[in-house]
């Protein structure tokens, strides 16, 4: 795919396509390697991506995606084994590096200002628990509205609940999670029309507040714990307790395929259309 088409300001090297200039972003260094490790095993990210998929599959089933800040591609490689051709858009060199590890083959290295896409040029976009590394999210969102087409569609991840705050939003780059109101106005204010709108994780806030957040507001975890964070995303793989998880990761995949929403959950996923 000749992404120079749409984008003025990259030129490949060795497979992958690179700005000519690279802007920070607010993320460890050592988050991609970190990622690269849990991502396969992780139900999290197994279970957002189930949910993903389902929905660009009914919204936009024959369009070009453009996963935005994809980190080690793991989203953008569920979506290209559903059939959906997927451009991954990755500002971070060693998640590009470990992308094209994944075998896939667009990948652009660069934040999306940096690449200059033209304008009106994107049928659909992805921004997977990417706007809360943004500092001017509004900014952030404005910039994505102005890159798709008309009647173009935005799919979003955000974490939420800013009472869910802890070490690890801290350790991730994130400046602050999301309520369903605050997000959804902020999509509206850039000029987006909803199509649906949900949390995701409905067991989650309880744990993720038990275990994270009241330790980090006593001053008991006051560091990111890599074996510890590996552990959360693994559990459940085995037993009742993992009968049960599954059983209710199904029933959201399935309230989702129905757009139906959930009302609570440690994470909010949005469907909306410029």
């Amino acid at each position: 795919m000749d992404l120079s088409a749409i984008a003025s300001n990259i030129e490949k090297v060795n497979g992958i396509w690179y700005a000519k200039n690279q802007s920070k972003i607010s993320f460890p260094e050592t988050g991609y390697d970190h990622c690269l490790q849990i991502e396969e095993n992780s139900f999290w990210f197994k279970h957002r991506n189930e949910c993903i998929v389902s929905l660009v599959k009914q919204f936009s089933p024959q369009t070009t995606f453009f996963d935005i800040g994809g980190g080690n591609g793991y989203v953008s490689l569920g979506l290209e084994k559903a059939g959906i051709p997927t451009v991954l858009v990755e500002p971070g060199e060693q998640g590009a590096f470990n992308a094209q590890k994944r075998k896939l083959s667009n990948i652009v290295c660069s934040t999306l200002a940096d690449a200059h896409f033209t304008p009106n040029s994107l049928g659909a976009v992805g921004a997977f628990d990417v706007i809360e590394h943004i500092e001017k999210d509004e900014e952030f969102v404005k910039m994505l509205h102005t890159y798709l087409q008309p009647s173009g569609k935005l799919y979003a991840t955000v974490p939420a609940f800013n009472w869910l705050w802890s070490i690890e939003d801290e350790y991730a780059g994130h400046y602050r999670r999301y309520t369903m109101k605050n997000f959804t106005e902020l999509l509206q204010k850039a000029g987006f029309k909803l199509c649906y709108t949900t949390y995701i994780f409905s067991v989650l806030p309880l744990p993720i507040f038990l275990l994270r957040a009241i330790p980090t507001k006593l001053g008991m975890k006051q560091e990111h714990n890599v074996a510890t964070n590996e552990s959360e995303h693994s559990a459940g793989q085995e037993g009742m307790a993992a009968k049960l998880l599954n059983k209710l990761w199904l029933w959201e995949q399935q309230k989702v395929q129905n757009l139906s929403p959930i009302s609570f959950g440690g994470s909010i996923l949005v469907v909306a259309e410029k």
